[in-house]
């Protein structure tokens, strides 16, 4: 039943403006607007994630997207460049250097945060 469904995710956020300009300006995403107002952020495999408004907003506490790069201090240094801050972890378990990357516990990866504090990364796949 669902095999051959185009099925989709989606997020909440709390400003779909400011959504709308995080992902289309700040990440240069294409976004769209449905006909209802929410955000379609069409993503560069193809596949689109709806983002929508929520009342009583709370951020993810997971990673909701993650962007394979092939050099992660590029994109890292560029998400910097573009205003965007990654997020430094201390915590045994997943500290990154004082650029944000966590190395060596899986693929190199660093976290930040859009305008509604949900959780993207961006990672250089093993």
């Amino acid at each position: 039943m669902f095999a051959t469904s185009p099925a989709y995710s989606g997020f909440s956020v709390d400003d779909l403006d400011a959504a709308e300009k995080f992902y289309g300006v700040t990440l240069g995403l294409t976004v769209s607007r449905t006909d209802s107002g929410f955000l379609n952020i069409h993503l560069g495999s193809g596949a689109t994630v709806l983002a929508y408004p929520k009342q009583g907003h709370t951020p993810a506490a997971f990673t909701i997207l993650d962007f394979p790069v092939d050099d992660i201090e590029a994109a890292v240094d560029e998400l910097n460049r573009r205003g965007v801050t990654t997020k430094i972890y201390t915590d045994d378990e997943i500290a990154t250097d004082e650029k944000g990357i966590m190395r060596g516990h899986g693929p190199d990866i660093a976290w930040f945060t859009d305008p509604a504090k949900n959780v993207l990364a961006v990672l250089r796949p093993e």
